[in-house]
């Protein structure tokens, strides 16, 4: 199969475009946004095929790959996951605005832009082209932290690779994503509606599109030296940059 070269966030925003500027992998990372403003026009299949294909390459335990995608264009499914994902939206972002109280300006600032986002893609919900739904299957997992006294993590280890693997592609193809999780508080109707059958449970959902403003770009994160510690933690694994 034979796959373009990556593109630069403001390169190819529509699937009319078929010169491309290619950038490295690196670059992708840097610049992976979460893209929450779709255009409401389909996602060609090679390009589809193409995001799907590089979630079937990632790594799993046993590459056992317990994950399967569930790609919902049907604009009667859509619309109805859209309701189920404003009503799960509109009380988290009302209790993330409460908790914010006090927060500088700076801060209320950047998180208003991504509620803002947030808020289109709930209102919008309905036209997006294509919803990647990623299940997964815990009879295939080695979920070697289930008994431990805290939340479970391990089991997705063999999952979210497969999606941010999709989230990369999608960079690379020019199409907007945005890892979303709210939908699986309603794991039991998303399963009825989409006939997913027991004991496959829901992971995340990814919608996708072409982006209505520039889509990708520079992300803020936080430095490393918070992230990672030399063999203790807290230690300093390298010496901060000027």
């Amino acid at each position: 199969m034979a796959f373009p070269p990556l593109r630069g966030p403001e390169q190819a925003l529509g699937p009319e475009e078929d010169t491309l500027s290619e950038i490295g992998l690196y670059e992708a990372m840097s610049t992976l946004r979460a893209v929450r403003r779709l255009r409401p026009e389909p996602v060609p299949e090679d390009v589809l095929r193409r995001v799907l294909e590089a979630a079937s390459w990632a790594p799993t335990g046993g590459n056992v790959q317990p994950f399967r995608v569930v790609v919902v264009r049907d604009r009667d499914k859509v619309a109805r996951l859209g309701r189920l994902y404003d009503a799960r939206w509109r009380p988290y972002v009302k209790e993330r605005i409460a908790a914010m109280a006090g927060a500088p300006d700076e801060v209320l600032e950047k998180n208003r832009k991504m509620f803002d986002a947030g808020n289109y893609l709930a209102d919008h919900f309905h036209e997006v082209p294509a919803l990647l739904l990623f299940c997964f299957n815990p009879k295939l997992m080695a979920i070697t932290d289930a008994q431990l006294d805290r939340i479970s993590v391990v089991g997705g280890g063999s999952v979210y690779t497969a999606v941010q693997n999709t989230l990369l592609a999608c960079r690379a193809e020019g199409l907007g994503c945005v890892l979303t999780t709210l939908l699986c508080m309603d794991e039991a109707e998303i399963k009825e509606l989409l006939e997913i059958p027991d004991p496959w449970g829901t992971a995340a959902a990814i919608p996708i599109g072409y982006p209505v403003l520039g889509g990708h770009g520079p992300i803020s994160r936080r430095p490393l030296s918070k992230l990672a510690f030399g063999d203790t933690w807290g230690e300093a694994l390298f010496e901060e940059s000027t």
